[in-house]
């Protein structure tokens, strides 16, 4: 029995397939070797488990040997030269861990310059907002006092017209 090769993300490139193969190689290896000292286990329990696993690795650095190269059950069984079934009944832990890695792939990481730029447009953002609920405010209290200036106004119209007062309007007479 060997002991599975661990090596650190300094070690592997860093590239995340990288990655996600070395994990499942890892633990493929190690599920394996557990299969083969276990009393219970057939012979070919192991050898379905390494084939599973070397073509989890092949489909996460994109060799593909027998399978469409998509990341699915379905592609991973053709790789495996396995049915399906076998993952999604027996196999079930190499499932897992195969969605598991996948999930992780999809998920891309922010980088430092772009989470930077978001916090400056969420800073932005918070700002203009104050901005426009002030103007908001200030727009509100304008037509309240042209509401005032315009009622003003039209009392003043109507006592002016109404009453004599020292206000006389001008009429126009032809020439």
């Amino acid at each position: 029995m060997t002991q599975p090769d661990l090596q650190t993300a300094d070690d592997a490139g860093a590239s995340p397939k990288g990655l996600a193969a070395d994990i499942a190689r890892v633990i493929g290896t190690l599920r394996a070797q557990s299969a083969e000292v276990s009393p219970t286990a057939k012979p070919v329990d192991a050898q379905e488990i390494q084939s599973i696993t070397e073509a989890m690795i092949r489909l996460f650095v994109g060799a593909p040997l027998r399978s469409d190269g998509q990341l699915t059950v379905k592609s991973l069984a053709e790789g495996a030269g396995l049915r399906r079934n076998k993952l999604t009944h027996k196999h079930t832990g190499l499932k897992d861990l195969f969605y598991a890695l996948v999930k992780t792939l999809e998920r891309p990481a922010i980088p430092a310059q772009r989470q930077a730029k978001d916090d400056d447009l969420k800073r932005r953002h918070s700002e203009l907002w104050a901005k426009h609920q002030q103007l908001k405010k200030e727009a509100a209290q304008m037509a309240r006092i042209i509401h005032v200036l315009e009622v003003e106004n039209d009392q003043l119209r109507t006592t002016a017209a109404n009453g004599p007062g020292n206000l006389h309007f001008l009429t126009r007479t032809p020439r």
